[in-house]
Formats: structure tokens, sequence, C-alpha cells
């Protein structure tokens, strides 16, 4: 089967590789309909080091089971199920917690040493607490939006939660990515009154404003501080989502939070040591997140998707096949493209 492979920063490729197969009882066996390319994947595109094993990419799928282990009891073959970015085994103290991503038996998928999802086909380990089924075809017209229930649209909302969103919330996103955009989704549903993304990219601001947000600052560093200032009368945001994980953007979202309030963050820090600490203390800021455990908030999220309430599937901006992955990632390193969705 074909499958994306990097090899080195920069150096993405399609090729051969041995067909998914049933290896633990437990397992399933999917034909992805539906990947994509997350910003995520740019931090080994742009670091990867030369003689670093070759990674299988991509997280974020939607398939058709084609096969299950005998120990799978919630699947069939047929099936059309949303895949999240980690598996997990559903049953141990975390995932009843609702902390799949801390799983006891945890796998981060198209990450070093595992298969992806941007192929054919891929093997899903504990499939049973893994996959979710979906209640529509393989080609209904919103599968872009189902799919991204597999990492963006969850991790937008996690870093909603984790800053405490609520009615009436002033709100401050930080990146103009897909998960910052979905940010903005996810506090409009939460009941934000005031929604301010930070970005520079025209068309990624405008699509945020028709996704809820009321107003927009384009500057960085102090400049964006600032701005958040003036928009909150000096004050700052209750809740900011910090969907980056730049230094630089860390630290923009502790300044522009209020004292009392909270910073939610899902981007991948590139960073040791949090920046603005100090600034952090001193103002009483609550500070969390990390990998969104977006299994769990599927059921949530889902009926909002199924009956049009919420539309995240327009994060998509660009569709290729596998052949075209490779200038897919150059399209998105470039920012020019939000997010590029895969049909094998």
């Amino acid at each position: 089967m074909k499958a994306t492979v990097m090899h080195r920063a920069g150096d993405v490729r399609i090729e051969d590789v041995p067909d998914a197969a049933i290896v633990e009882p437990t397992d399933a066996v999917i034909r992805i309909t539906r990947s994509c390319i997350c910003g995520s994947d740019l931090w080994p595109y742009k670091s990867l080091p030369e003689g670093a094993a070759p990674w299988r990419m991509g997280h974020e799928a939607v398939g058709v089971v084609e096969d299950v282990g005998g120990d799978v009891r919630t699947l069939r073959k047929g099936d059309v199920v949303v895949m999240p970015f980690a598996s997990s085994d559903g049953t141990c103290r975390f995932c009843r917690e609702g902390l799949h991503t801390a799983c006891e038996h945890v796998g981060f998928i198209g990450y070093a040493g595992s298969d992806g999802a941007q192929a054919e086909a891929i093997r899903i380990p504990h499939a049973d607490g893994t996959l979710y089924p979906l209640p529509v075809g393989e080609d209904d017209a919103l599968m872009p939006s189902l799919l991204t229930l597999a990492d963006v649209m969850g991790t937008g909302h996690h870093a909603a939660k984790v800053a405490r969103v609520g009615p009436g919330s002033t709100v401050a996103v930080v990146g103009d990515g897909a998960v910052g955009l979905c940010g903005v989704i996810a506090a409009k549903r939460l009941g934000a009154e005031r929604i301010i993304i930070l970005g520079r990219h025209t068309d990624r601001t405008a699509l945020a404003r028709e996704f809820g947000a009321t107003d927009v600052v384009a500057g960085r560093g102090e400049e964006a501080t600032e701005g958040v200032r003036a928009l909150t009368g000096g004050v700052g945001a209750h809740a900011v989502l910090e969907c980056v994980g730049l230094a630089q953007a860390m630290e923009t979202a502790i300044e522009i939070a209020r004292p009392g309030g909270a910073v939610g963050i899902v981007g991948m820090p590139q960073f040791d040591a949090t920046p603005a600490a100090h600034t952090a203390f001193i103002k009483n800021i609550t500070v969390g997140g990390g990998p969104a455990p977006v299994r769990a908030y599927i059921e949530e999220l889902l009926p909002d998707v199924l009956e049009g309430r919420i539309e995240p599937g327009r994060v998509f901006d660009r569709e290729t096949d596998l052949a075209g992955v490779p200038d897919g990632y150059r399209a998105m390193d470039a920012r020019d493209a939000i997010k590029v969705m895969i049909r094998p």
C-alpha cells in the first residue's frame, strides 16, 4: 500500500509500505477515506535531522473498518469511524476520567516508530477504545467537519475548556492556524461574548470572524499585547487559547490574560522553560493544557457537527490525493494553505 514517509526535514515521499494488518487481537484495520496534514506535522518537516529513522506521517483520519481482531467487540467490518490522534484502551483509570491521552496504553499515531494515517490504510491498536463509529456514509457531505474531530476541533475545544471559557467571557486566541480557528468555534460555542483572534493572515482572520471572532489583532509581541489591552480597557482577556507553541506566542498569551485569568495551551511547545512565568505568578494566572483528549470530546461535539451548528471543516482550504501530499506540506509550510485534506 501507499503511505507518506518523512526521511528528513523537507523530504516527504509517497512510498510502498507493507499492507496494514491485524497484529494484536484488539486491533482493527481501517481503509482511510479522509486524512490531512496537521500544523504539528510542520515541526518535523522543518527540523527532522538527517539520519533519523523515517517517519510514517499523519495522525488524523476518517475511514471504514476493513478487519478486526478477535477481541474487538464494538466494531465490525464496514463501520465508518473517526480515528483520534492517540490510541487508548478506553478502560484504564485515565480513560474513565476522560483523559485518553494519558491512557496507560497510549500510543500517538503517526509519530516516530508508529504507522501514519496519510496512507491508504492503517492498523489501529486498542480499536474499541480508540475508534468512534459515525452514523453516516463514507462520502457524507459532512466528512470535512467530521474529520476535524480526530484532532483540530477537539484540540481547539480543549484549549477553551482548560482556559475556562464560559458565558459572557472575553477570549483571546493566539494563532490563526486550523487549531486557532477551531478555538474560535469552541469559544463561541461555550458562550464567549467577545473573541479576539491574534493573526496576520487576512484570509484566516476573515474566516475567524465568520466563526464568531469579534476583533482581530494583527501584531506580534508587544504590539499584540497592546492591541488586546486596548480592546479590553487595559485589563486583558478572561481566557487565552495558545495555539502556536512558540516562546513568543506563549509569552504573549500570559501577557494578555487578565489577573486571575487562564491560559489553555495546545500548541506543541518548542521551548523548554515557560516564558513569562514570573508574570503568570504575579497575575495569579492559571496555565494548563497539553495533548487534547479528543476521544473524550467526540460525543459532545458530534451532534453540533451533524446538525450543522458548527462547521469546522471549513478550515480545509485545499484537497489532494496521496501523490500531492509533498506539495501539500510545502503549501502549508509557506502559509499558502491553512489545512490540506487528503483523499487517498
